[in-house]
């Protein structure tokens, strides 16, 4: 009997039990059905994580098997674009919205005092999310998700802290971007001059390790979640200095050959490591506990690798190289804002890559859109859930921004459009432009501003209006600069 002929006899059917099923089961059958639909959220987010850095995007030297697996089993994203620093791209991720939007456009201390010895002082930028945003978290959680944050919130204070965020469970969010270390008991003063810890993580032992426990307290998380659907915000503090890593693993990395790669990194090859044993942990768990065909699993870092060296104890190596993208954290070229990106959905091809560029500011929509809650959208992103099942379709044009109006090692207060293969930056300090065809110069060596003056200044002209319609802050003259220059 083929497919057709057997679909009146199929239809009647399940007409007849329909009729034969009382209406108040077959409501509560429909509840049920409906909460089967929905999945859960695991988001992991790493912390200075390389472009570059991950076996599945060329990494050389490093080791992400899990990771690499993750990617075979969903989509990744070659052109995944994110602010130029953490606490931005994390208040972006969770709303939607631009940093520049947000006005939160350096970390959250970073955003108390900027340098007085510059051309410019900062531009102002907020050190918390303001409550009033309706971030991911407050959505699922009102749609009868667990909500649980797992590591580094890095939003505010602590009346700014996850739980006013939409987060039932807070486990380790505080205020600081970085612990005093990755070893129990996670605390001291010797580094950023202040006493530090991690709330949450109590009972531990000497040697524990804190990518580690991280993870144990998320597996917690999906195994109390029972049937309730949960999100998961994994927010690792690994690769994030201090670099430090378990013992064996640097040995590892110690005695691998590193002659000809562009990282050679041991201490930072074992954080990654650890890093990518966590995503492998966290799979597994949801494998054991039967959910994981109905889990979204993004993995994310929060800004381009850190291309210096460890500030507290001034390593030999730098920590590492975002190669073949130029520069790194902080900076608007390509190594300090694209960032790998990895998307794995019930359903979504496997083993595929979008080249097309997309932002952080798209998975708020994204993950919403799945999750089957109306109104997802958001001022800032669009929907990636086409692209998930046809890498190849077209994503609507647009220009993508962005804006750090700070100093950095890397750069002086900038902004930038990418619009196409094209790309301008405009530095504030000096007007200066530069221009890039990333089809044709992806680490951004040739500048074409002069050559082609006619395209710099139309994107000049859509930047600075992209700027005056959300109301970007941007740096002022510093008053006493020019008494300070001989």
């Amino acid at each position: 009997m083929s497919l057709n002929e057997s679909q009146p006899i199929s239809s009647a059917l399940c007409l007849l039990a329909f009729l034969s099923t009382p209406f108040g089961l077959r409501d509560a059958r429909a509840e049920e059905e409906n909460k089967k639909r929905q999945p859960n959220v695991v988001f992991i987010l790493a912390d200075d994580l390389g472009w570059s850095d991950l076996g599945c995007y060329g990494a050389d030297y490093h080791e992400s098997p899990c990771i690499d697996n993750l990617a075979r089993e969903g989509i990744l994203f070659r052109s995944a674009y994110a602010m130029p620093v953490c606490s931005p791209t994390r208040a972006a991720i969770l709303t939607g919205k631009h940093a520049a939007r947000l006005h939160m456009t350096i970390w959250s201390e970073g955003s108390r005092s900027g340098p007085r010895n510059r051309k410019l002082l900062q531009a102002n930028s907020n050190h918390d999310l303001a409550l009033e945003e309706i971030t991911i978290a407050e959505r699922l959680q009102s749609a009868g998700y667990l909500t649980a944050m797992i590591g580094k919130w890095h939003l505010g204070d602590a009346e700014h802290y996850p739980e006013t965020q939409g987060f039932d469970v807070n486990i380790g969010g505080t205020h600081w971007g970085a612990p005093q270390t990755f070893f129990w008991p996670y605390n001291g003063d010797q580094r950023f001059g202040g006493f530090r810890y991690v709330p949450g993580l109590h009972f531990g032992q000497p040697g524990e390790y804190l990518t580690d426990r991280l993870t144990d307290e998320a597996v917690r998380v999906i195994e109390r979640a029972g049937d309730r659907p949960f999100f998961l915000y994994l927010a690792h503090h690994a690769p994030h200095t201090p670099i430090e890593a378990k013992e064996a693993d640097i040995n590892y990395f110690r005695h691998k050959p590193t002659a000809n790669s562009i990282h050679q990194n041991p201490e930072y090859a074992a954080m990654i490591k650890s890093l990518d044993e966590s995503v492998g942990r966290v799979m597994e768990c949801l494998e054991k506990n039967g959910v994981a065909d109905e889990t979204i699993v993004v993995f994310a870092s929060d800004n381009g690798g850190y291309i210096g060296q460890d500030p507290f104890e001034g390593q030999p190596l730098t920590i590492t190289s975002n190669a073949p993208l130029r520069s790194g954290k902080g900076s608007l070229y390509e190594g300090g804002i694209r960032v790998p990106l990895i998307i794995r959905a019930s359903g979504a091809i496997k083993g595929a890559q979008c080249t097309q560029p997309v932002m952080v500011t798209d998975l708020y929509t994204t993950i919403l859109t799945l999750c089957g809650l109306e109104n997802a959208e958001s001022l800032d992103g669009i929907n990636l859930t086409p692209v998930l099942f046809d890498p190849e379709t077209p994503l609507e044009p647009r220009a993508l921004f962005f804006h750090y109006p700070h100093y950095y090692p890397t750069t002086t207060p900038v902004g930038a459009i990418r619009m196409g293969d094209y790309k301008l930056l405009e530095y504030f300090e000096d007007d200066r432009l530069e221009l890039y065809d990333l089809a044709a110069d992806l680490g951004e060596s040739n500048n074409l501003a002069a050559t082609h003056a006619d395209l710099a200044d139309r994107l000049r002209l859509r930047l600075s209006d992209w700027r005056q319609k959300i109301d970007a802050q941007m740096p002022t003259p510093n008053p006493d600069f020019s008494s300070k220059v001989k």
